[in-house]
């Protein structure tokens, strides 16, 4: 599909968009991209090189996508989700190479703000809440609290992220109050619940 049926997108010339696709105002798609008929793009998102995005698979507003990332069918990105390259989705639990399972896809949720850091894997089924932060090469396979910081394989949580990307002084469970350095924001942890409790 050409760059002239879409408003002021940017397409290269190697990336392939099929006829159908939707695309926001402003986004870009760079080098060996390939956009399934399907795929939901939405305003101001950037997919970087050797980019795939499945039929069924729903990018939202000013999300960023680093090279070699496939979105697959059932991945679903809430607005300004950032996916460092080579994160690695999945949409079947338990794949064979000669069964069918089309009809067993579980979604992916990624949650507003969240970062998804180079080359970890999310395994199907789960959310990550908002702005939570996954470190690069950890493994996902639960469903991740809003704030949290997870590294490792599996991945085990080591502690709260702010929205603008710091570390928050918190414990991981309990009670107690913190300010991001960066912004002033005051984030409250209660048990196992952080909440952002003014701007």
């Amino acid at each position: 599909m050409s760059v002239d049926q879409y408003i002021n997108v940017q397409i290269h010339e190697t990336a392939i968009v099929d006829k159908g696709a939707e695309i926001g105002r402003g986004s870009r798609i760079w080098h060996f991209s390939h956009v399934c008929a399907g795929a939901k793009i939405g305003k101001g998102v950037s997919l970087g090189q050797n980019v795939f995005v499945g039929n069924n698979a729903i990018i939202s507003d000013y999300c960023k996508i680093q090279n070699n990332v496939s979105v697959y069918d059932n991945v679903y990105l809430e607005e300004e989700v950032f996916c460092g390259p080579s994160v690695v989705f999945t949409n079947v639990y338990n794949p064979r190479s000669q069964i069918e399972r089309k009809d067993e896809y579980r979604d992916t949720i990624v949650r507003k703000g969240a970062t998804l850091g180079a080359n970890c894997t999310i395994i199907c089924g789960v959310t990550v809440g908002e702005y939570a932060f996954i470190g690069a090469g950890a493994l996902i396979n639960k469903d991740i609290p809003a704030y949290a910081l997870f590294v490792g394989v599996p991945g085990k949580q080591i502690g709260w992220m702010s929205e603008f990307g710091e570390q928050l002084d918190l414990p991981l469970d309990g009670q107690g109050e913190t300010t991001c350095q960066q912004t002033g924001a005051r984030y409250r942890l209660n048990e196992r619940t952080v909440t952002k409790v003014n701007a």
